[in-house]
């Protein structure tokens, strides 16, 4: 094959059977006639033409084509409308998915060369991941090679007066480098210094753009402002230095200003060593790699342990990908909404291909007629596909709309401790992404019917009664019925097994009773509470002042309640005896979550105590240094024992166990707490453990909770006029909280199922419809010739029995492989789960042979000679 021929491939095959003979004879005698710089002159103009002729030569019959759709389209309504809404969905579902996935995994996180950020936190036996201390944080700084820059974070909150009532900032205490580490600098003013870092150096605040906008109006000149706050241990003014991007998020979306930490030679002090709070962010140097920066923190945490082997013993450093701090439970949700898509376009697609192998086949006379009449193969193909990628492309066009309606509903799947914006959308590349996919659809599943259809046109289909039910188109139409039941089988059994977690998470007891409970939070500033005394008045005040109210039947003060904000408290226990136990260590199998309380605690939350009493007001500092427990504690530390009585280290001094409490699901319903110790509010020294002076107060009540909030704020106003009241809610919104994330989930991927159920039941309905239609003469043939209504429809529900056992078996192994993937999401509930298996399973049997069912009924009431005259 010549150059020549080659390019006149570009043409359609019909230009080219018209004039191909014509254009290579005159190119031939251009050529013979043509010599030196000609040829190449010839070469070029002829590529040039046939490039352009070419182009416009296509899109002239993709013009004619794309009118003759239309008309044809316009023609059957129903069918243009039910392909197109069928591939909306699909398209849409998938996009939506798409945006949250690609928002939360996929997209790069918004800082300069994120791929070089990292976290740097403690390893030890039992926690995979924990907060570095101070003197840890220091001496593998100093030590490190890989990084550019190690940096450090930790919460913080800020109490700012100067409106009607204080107001409660949540924001991040950071080391003055962790900005520039991760490359980010403020819009207006400057960033942090290594002089706002000191011990002693003036306060300075970095607001988010948030908090810029809502509070202060935007103003330009807030740089330079001076805000009087008070942070849980410090009163002071911070000096407004600068306003940082819309897009700065860091560490997640809630943060509202950013302080620096200012440490002093007491926070690297030994006796911090253990004291972990610290969360450390590094970025990595150019051509260092991950595998290099863990190994060289593993030999230097190594080196660290065998200077300090009590306070480090097993403690190792892990370094990850900063983009990689998102759950596991996260990632497998997200992974599950993927495949719920995937699962919704994939039915919607064997839909939109039974369509279109219906009206190819429907069509089969004019196709007869169009190539009786010289029309050739590859025009009528690509005819068709016209239509196919038409239909597709109007369908892409409402799937998109339906991804941006539904995106805002998936965007609660987003976790929340993310350093990205709050909510995903559809964005440019969404779009790109829904547009491939939209051509893909239109392409490969418009294909198959296309080609089947224009296989071999011939004149058989100028007949009136020309089956077209034959064994090729048997298969395919029973491929696509089997495809549907397998991914309908996946998506219900998925969404079963998450009902069945979140009915068996909603189920776990978390050691309390959440009903008529009222709880808030009132941070106590220090210095000025820093003294038992003057925290003892203000507890007297306002719990003296609530429990005189109507209904209140108990009220009481805790460090941090069960599932609140803060979860965690981990202290080590030393008990006489235990060769390995140490005030100086903590591991997960010596340690133990320390809380204070006030009298009255355990009665407030219904929470039983097991043995003995407790906590006491006759508790006082100058009385033996008493403890509560938890069941956990004891079958830990005092096996088979009576644990009443028994003396153990906690906190800096010696405990008795004068009570036994039962367990509480601190730190949420799914996981279980480290064991407890309640201690008194009163048996501390002034100054010390001040981070977990009692600030959450609950309040049991015979009444409707809400209606106390008022009269408590106003009793906390009275006892402090300057305290914030935050976190006001109840014990049942808490809980309902805690499993609102499993909630979504299961509507998210409920609907999924829904839409997948409700396309598939529908598609399997007109593809076993259309097939019956196709069998008509042969139904009527057999009524002629005596058969029984009972045995066509044995005939017809035989086939679709069969069909459902095809789907049947590769569907539920495959729903079992896809419950294995995401167990970390299923609290528990087995991936072969039996009744969730089975209720799928009947479901698809339903749908199926409901679907063969009703078009069967309809064929056995056709007389017997009309449809013998069909043909």
């Amino acid at each position: 094959m010549t150059l020549y021929d080659l390019l006149l491939r570009l043409y359609p095959a019909s230009f080219r059977h018209e004039y191909g003979e014509e254009m290579r004879a005159l190119f031939a005698r251009a050529r013979r006639d043509a010599s030196g710089v000609g040829i190449v002159t010839l070469w070029v103009s002829a590529i040039a033409e046939i490039v352009g002729n070419a182009a416009a030569v296509h899109a002239d019959i993709l013009r004619q084509d794309v009118f003759y759709t239309g008309r044809v389209l316009r023609r059957s309504p129903g069918f243009a409308l039910t392909a197109a809404l069928i591939v909306a969905l699909g398209i849409g579902a998938t996009t939506a998915a798409f945006s949250v996935t690609d928002f939360v995994l996929l997209r790069p996180l918004p800082f300069p060369e994120p791929e070089r950020l990292v976290t740097v936190v403690e390893r030890t036996p039992g926690y995979d991941q924990m907060e570095l201390s101070g003197p840890n944080y220091r001496d593998w700084k100093a030590a490190a090679t890989s990084f550019e820059s190690i940096g450090i974070y930790h919460g913080d909150e800020l109490t700012v007066f100067g409106a009607a009532e204080p107001r409660r900032w949540r924001g991040v205490s950071v080391s003055a480098d962790l900005l520039p580490t991760l490359g980010v600098a403020p819009i207006i003013g400057r960033g942090f210094t290594a002089a706002d870092d000191r011990q002693d150096a003036p306060g300075t605040i970095l607001l988010s753009y948030r908090l810029w906008q809502t509070e202060f109006g935007g103003d330009p000149a807030i740089v330079g402002r001076a805000l009087s706050a008070q942070a849980d241990f410090d009163a002071a003014v911070f000096t407004v230095i600068g306003v940082m991007p819309r897009e700065f998020r860091f560490p997640n979306a809630n943060i509202q200003f950013w302080i620096t930490n200012r440490f002093g030679p007491g926070h690297y002090a030994e006796r911090e060593r253990t004291n972990n709070w610290l969360n450390g962010v590094g970025r990595l140097k150019r051509g260092v790699s991950l595998a290099q920066a863990r190994a060289e923190m593993d030999l230097i945490a190594a080196q660290s342990e065998q200077a300090h082997p009590v306070a480090n013993k097993n403690t190792r450093a892990a370094v990850d990908p900063l983009s990689d701090d998102v759950s596991e439970r996260s990632r497998l949700l997200l992974v599950a909404l993927s495949g719920a898509s995937a699962c919704v376009l994939l039915i919607a697609c064997a839909n939109l291909a039974n369509l279109l192998l219906t009206r190819a086949l429907a069509r089969r006379r004019e196709l007869a007629v169009r190539t009786a009449i010289g029309a050739g193969r590859e025009r009528l193909v690509r005819q068709l596909m016209t239509e196919s990628l038409l239909l597709a492309v109007v369908g892409g066009a409402l799937g998109i709309g339906i991804a941006v309606a539904a995106v805002p509903l998936l965007a609660q799947l987003v976790p929340p401790n993310l350093p990205i914006a709050a909510a995903p959308s559809v964005d440019m590349r969404v779009l790109l992404f829904a547009v491939a996919l939209t051509v893909a659809t239109g392409l490969s599943f418009g294909m198959a019917p296309v080609l089947r259809a224009g296989r071999n046109p011939d004149l058989d289909g100028l007949r009136d009664g020309a089956r077209a039910g034959d064994a090729r188109k048997e298969r395919l139409r029973s491929i696509l019925v089997v495809s549907e039941i397998v991914a309908s089988i996946v998506l219900l059994v998925a969404a079963g097994l998450l009902i069945r977690a979140l009915l068996a998470v909603q189920a776990i007891d978390p050691g309390f009773d959440t009903e008529g409970v009222l709880t808030m939070r009132t941070d106590l500033p220090m210095p000025e509470y820093k003294t038992v005394a003057r925290r003892e008045a203000y507890y007297a005040s306002v719990l003296g002042g609530v429990r005189a109210l109507p209904g209140v039947t108990s009220a009481a003060f805790v460090s941090f309640l069960p599932i609140s904000s803060f979860r965690g408290g981990i202290w080590p226990v030393s008990v006489k005896g235990d060769a390995e136990a140490s005030t100086d260590v903590r591991t997960a199998n010596n340690s133990a979550a320390i809380r204070y309380v006030t009298p009255g605690f355990f009665r407030t939350m219904s929470t039983p105590l097991k043995r003995g009493r407790d906590i006491e007001s006759a508790d006082t500092r100058d009385r033996p240094f008493v403890a509560v427990v938890s069941e956990s504690f004891v079958t830990r530390y005092f096996p088979d024992q009576d644990p009443i009585g028994r003396h153990f280290t906690f906190a800096y001094a010696d405990r008795e166990i004068v009570g036994v409490a039962g367990d509480v699901r601190f730190r949420g319903l799914e996981r279980k707490s480290e064991p407890q110790v309640y201690l008194s509010s009163q048996q501390v020294a002034d100054g010390a453990v001040t981070f977990y002076a009692p600030k959450a107060l609950a309040i049991r009540t015979t009444g409707d909770p809400g209606r106390l909030a008022p009269v408590v704020r106003e009793l906390i106003h009275r006892a402090d006029p300057k305290l914030p009241i935050t976190d006001l809610q109840t014990l049942s919104d808490m809980i309902d909280l805690e499993t609102s994330s499993r909630t979504v989930q299961v509507r998210v991927l409920a609907g999924f199922a829904t839409i997948a159920f409700v396309l598939a039941a529908v598609g399997i309905h007109g593809l076993l419809s259309f097939a019956v239609s196709q069998r008509t003469q042969e139904i009527g043939v057999r009524l002629a010739l005596g058969a029984q209504s009972g045995d066509i429809l044995a005939m017809v529900l035989t086939r679709a029995i069969g069909l459902t056992i095809a789907g049947v078996v590769p569907g539920v192994f495959l729903a079992y492989a896809a419950g294995r993937s995401m167990e970390a999401l299923l609290a528990g509930v087995p991936a072969a789960d039996p009744a969730t298996m089975a209720s799928a399973v009947v479901l698809a049997a339903v749908m199926t042979v409901a679907g063969a069912l009703a078009p069967t009924l309809r064929a056995l009431r056709v007389d017997p000679i009309t449809a013998l005259r069909s043909e």
